[in-house]
């Protein structure tokens, strides 16, 4: 079966071995030219095709309201005079308590275009959380002098402890009848020279933004993204995929911009490449799934990223509606997922939609990156790929592998590589080897040993694997992905438990629509009863007979499973707004459950 033709960037590497043991990896594509400042692009597109839609969202009507890249433009400067009316400067902060919205982007690209680092909060931390402590906790840490939130009632919350932290900051918010500054009244700013003249001033090593970690070890680090790390990033990407130069990327998307896949990766490549973003208001939830799908009947994106849930949320529509099939593959170069393993079964049904549709397969695309890496740092771009295959390194990055046991951890040196952490020197220092190389955690090998243009693959988090009792490693990151593959769509996730202890257990995280279809219950049924139901106990069994026919030894045995039965915490750090689970915390957290699974009290 062929794939769709489209342009994909050179795969050729240069391997090289040191003494100690370590494995140097670099593709040997140059990295192109890029600009100092991303809104360089901005200005560009403006004067060059200003009619072109750059942002778009549907309003309370449902009526797709559109920002030309003139009109950007026009908005950007508009919001900057006022930002420097207020006297900010690159020594200030601005904090977005927001959603993905026109609104919380035009605020975010004006604080860019004058040099004011901006940061985006995790919605979930102002609007999920019980007690706003990781809120507080980012607030602290970036000490604003303004703070947008999208609605004022919805947010309420939010700008209340926000008020009283920092009671001399501008509180800004886009909604009517709030005592704040109206975003609407901002935009009639008239813009001065003096918006021109900071724009000149902003220099590549000038902080563009701040985005916060989950907190998978503690509280959020704040990640800092300089004006070089973004525009790099994005270059690199574009030289991955040059066809988007040709075909500018048109995008419906619901990834959050508080995470770097999101805010970076796919709003940076839209306005990289002269581009077009239609902001998704769905998520794969059972009721923002119907929202993504409603978008994707009238949109048919050239380009589209996902979720290994959203895709898996999307196959059944599809299945049941092929106009609605049709549209999404009509002019669709690739698909793109990230933030955790893709189902193999999931990837087949996509590529076997596909030729259905349109009678092509459709390159399925992967990578690996962190938000310390803007976020990209390898991709396989090519067809043909399958689930755990990272590729190669983008153009310009140094990729170091160094032994750790039986595995390579990847370091990155590279110009897309964060200088460090907000107001942080400690875990600034921690996260650096000898020579500068940032220490990523993720364990790779190559997939061809002796061919490193075939790319690497993932080997899973070295932080996460452990050791039983008879002294056996458990490979974390494959054992998981093995597990999700085997038990989609019903096991939505799973966190593996067996340190120092003699067998691997597993706490299963369920998807409480999937098992109310497979035991054909009703959908009032609530979670918990659906979960514990006798079919579903019936399905844990013989999942855990498949998973161990293919085991081989004690580190890929699973011998007894549980399902949780309590959604993971944002609170406590189990769970961040994209829905990835935190291993470690969930064990912490959760030690009464994993003691059942060894039997103890």
């Amino acid at each position: 079966m062929s794939f769709k033709q489209i342009d994909f960037g050179p795969t050729k590497t240069h391997k090289t071995v040191h003494a100690d043991g370590s494995i140097r990896l670099r593709l040997e594509q140059p990295l192109a030219n890029y600009p100092e400042k991303l809104t360089e692009k901005l200005v560009y597109w403006a004067q060059t095709k200003p009619n072109q839609t750059f942002l778009a969202r549907r309003n309370a009507a449902g009526v797709w309201v559109e920002y030309s890249y003139e009109k950007t433009l026009a908005s950007v400067k508009s919001i900057a005079q006022y930002l420097l009316n207020q006297q900010l400067g690159p020594d200030d902060t601005l904090v977005i308590l927001s959603e993905n919205s026109l609104e919380h982007a035009l605020l975010a690209l004006a604080a860019m275009h004058v040099g004011i680092p901006y940061s985006p909060i995790s919605p979930p931390y102002s609007l999920i959380s019980k007690d706003l402590g990781r809120l507080q906790h980012c607030l602290e840490c970036m000490s604003p002098k303004v703070i947008f939130a999208q609605d004022s009632q919805v947010y309420s919350r939010a700008l209340s402890l926000a008020k009283s932290l920092f009671p001399d900051a501008v509180i800004m918010t886009a909604s009517e009848g709030s005592n704040s500054i109206n975003f609407a009244d901002v935009l009639t700013t008239v813009p001065t020279d003096a918006v021109e003249q900071a724009f000149a001033s902003v220099t590549s090593d000038l902080v563009a933004k701040v985005l916060f970690t989950s907190g998978s070890t503690g509280l959020p680090k704040g990640v800092i993204n300089t004006h070089r790390m973004w525009c790099a990033n994005l270059q690199q990407i574009t030289q991955v995929f040059p066809f988007m130069t040709t075909e500018p990327p048109v995008l419906i998307d619901w990834l959050p911009w508080n995470h770097t896949f999101g805010g970076n990766h796919n709003v940076g490549l839209a306005l990289y490449n002269g581009g077009t973003l239609y902001i998704d208001d769905g998520k794969p939830t059972p009721p923002g799934i119907e929202t993504t799908v409603q978008n994707l009947r009238e949109i048919s994106p050239t380009v589209y990223f996902n979720v290994p849930k959203g895709f898996e949320m999307l196959i059944s529509y599809f299945e049941r509606d092929p106009e609605l099939c049709k549209t999404f593959f009509a002019r669709l170069n690739m698909l793109f997922y990230a933030g955790a393993s893709l189902a193999q079964p999931i990837w087949n049904r996509l590529e076997e939609l596909a030729m259905e549709t349109i009678g092509t397969r459709i390159p399925i695309i992967t990578g690996l990156g962190c938000t310390e890496s803007g976020p990209s740092a390898m991709f396989a771009n090519w067809g043909g790929s399958f689930s755990g295959l990272l590729g190669v390194p983008v153009a310009g990055m140094d990729i170091k592998l160094v032994p750790d046991g039986d595995k390579l951890e990847a370091r990155y040196k590279a110009p897309n590589v964060t200088p460090g952490y907000w107001r942080n020197a400690d875990a600034t220092q921690n996260a650096f080897d000898e020579e500068g190389y940032y220490k990523t955690g993720d364990a790779v090998r190559f997939h061809v040993e002796d061919d490193p243009d075939k790319g690497l693959v993932f080997d899973g988090r070295i932080a996460e694997d452990f050791k039983l009792s008879t002294g056996t490693w458990v490979n974390v990151g494959i054992l998981k992905a093995k597990i999700i593959s085997a038990g989609a769509p019903i096991v939505q996730d799973v966190v593996i438990a067996g340190l120092d202890r003699a067998y691997v257990g597993v706490l299963l995280f369920l998807n409480a629509d999937a098992c109310r279809r497979l035991a054909n219950l009703p959908t009032e049924l609530p979670d918990k009863e659906v979960l514990v139901h006798p079919s579903i106990n019936d399905f844990v069994d013989a999942l855990l007979i498949v998973l161990n026919k293919t085991a081989k030894g004690s580190s890929e045995r699973v011998e007894r499973a549980l399902v949780a039965l309590d959604p993971p915490s944002i609170d406590l750090g189990e769970i961040t707004d994209k829905g990835s689970l935190n291993q470690r915390a969930i064990l912490k957290h959760r030690a009464e459950l994993v003691n059942q699974l060894y039997n103890c009290k």
